[in-house]
């Protein structure tokens, strides 16, 4: 299956390298935990960060257990921090930014269907959640919660100068070039030069970040990881779907493609999640199922569960045990956007 994260050796140290949606495909970030926690006390890590976000309580769990990492950590932004990936970066010794990088701060939201308790409850968990991502990067920039809270509810963007200028980051480095596997378009305040910048990325095919020149192969030249290049080449990594139209006489683009299999096996974890099937995903993208497919096989295992509302008096040979809404319905946290 293919994974957002990858962790290997590298010199001395470890490499993580998260370049991708947190918590895509069904992988939570139980596995990243486990492999970061084998890694031998004290050894220094170099995270590398391409990331709109993703789960917000992945993100916790993940800067929580970095924050724990006896050994040093230093923090890559390689072209983009947003959302649960920003959060995720505050857990950094250092955080390095090429000039022409981005880091983006807004509020946690999520997702719930049920009574109106179930939603105050939802608004109840996004507050406590929010507290704690404040302190996070409070922490870290040494703004007050207040000033944090506001930038949060304004969707903030700040370029590397910014992020450093405002503590949220500690050094600047020579530019590379962004590219992204992801949509920014999906935030509403994206700056319009880092739409740009991705949009007229002319080697889709290329590592996710390389370096404008030269270099000597040092930590800050080092900005090519193949991470990317595992993933790519993993047996479950997931393929266009399968009712994609037929191709035509030009070449296939390549960015299309991509961009179709991440939309693709996006639109199944949300399905699956919706459904309160998570754990399904998996099975679904290794099948390369069509979207019709997942829907009729969530249907079924919908259909073999017990009633989903309790009648209002109980009627004989039927039973009022029935699950409510809440354990029917994934309540999927995610941050913004």
């Amino acid at each position: 299956m293919a994974s957002w994260y990858a962790i290997r050796a590298r010199g001395t140290g470890a490499e993580v390298a998260i370049y991708d949606e947190i918590g895509a495909y069904g992988v939570s970030a139980k596995g990243f935990l486990a492999e970061l926690g084998a890694l031998p006390e004290g050894t220094p890590v170099d995270l590398r960060l391409n990331s709109p976000g993703g789960s917000v309580f992945d993100a916790v769990a993940i800067h929580n257990a970095l924050k724990r990492h006896a050994g040093p950590v230093t923090v890559w932004i390689d072209g983009i921090a947003a959302s649960a990936a920003s959060y995720i970066a505050m857990a950094g010794d250092e955080i390095v930014m090429p000039e022409n990088a981005f880091l983006m701060i807004h509020d946690p939201a999520g997702l719930v269907m049920g009574t109106a308790e179930d939603m105050r409850s939802m608004a109840d968990a996004l507050d406590k959640v929010k507290g704690s991502l404040v302190a996070g990067y409070a922490g870290k920039s040494g703004r007050t919660p207040e000033e944090v809270s506001a930038l949060m509810a304004s969707e903030t963007w700040f370029d590397a100068a910014d992020a450093v200028a405002q503590g949220f980051a500690d050094r600047l480095i020579e530019p590379v070039r962004i590219a992204a596997r992801f949509d920014i378009g999906r935030f509403r305040n994206a700056p319009p030069v880092l739409v740009e910048a991705v949009e007229a990325d002319p080697d889709p095919d290329g590592a996710e970040i390389e370096a404008d020149e030269e270099t000597d192969g040092d930590a800050e030249g080092d900005q090519l990881s193949d991470a990317e290049d595992e993933q790519a080449a993993a047996p479950g990594a997931p393929e266009p779907p399968a009712n994609s139209p037929p191709p035509s006489d030009a070449p296939p683009d390549p960015a299309t493609i991509r961009a179709e299999a991440f939309g693709h096996a996006r639109a199944v974890v949300d399905l699956c999640r919706l459904a309160g099937q998570p754990q399904m995903a998996g099975r679904f993208l290794e099948q390369n199922a069509s979207l019709d497919e997942v829907r009729a096989a969530l249907l079924a295992a919908k259909a073999e569960a017990e009633p989903e509302i309790a009648p209002l008096h109980p009627q004989p040979g039927r039973s009022s045990a029935a699950r409510p809404w809440g354990e029917i319905v994934a309540r999927t946290f995610k941050m913004k956007g």
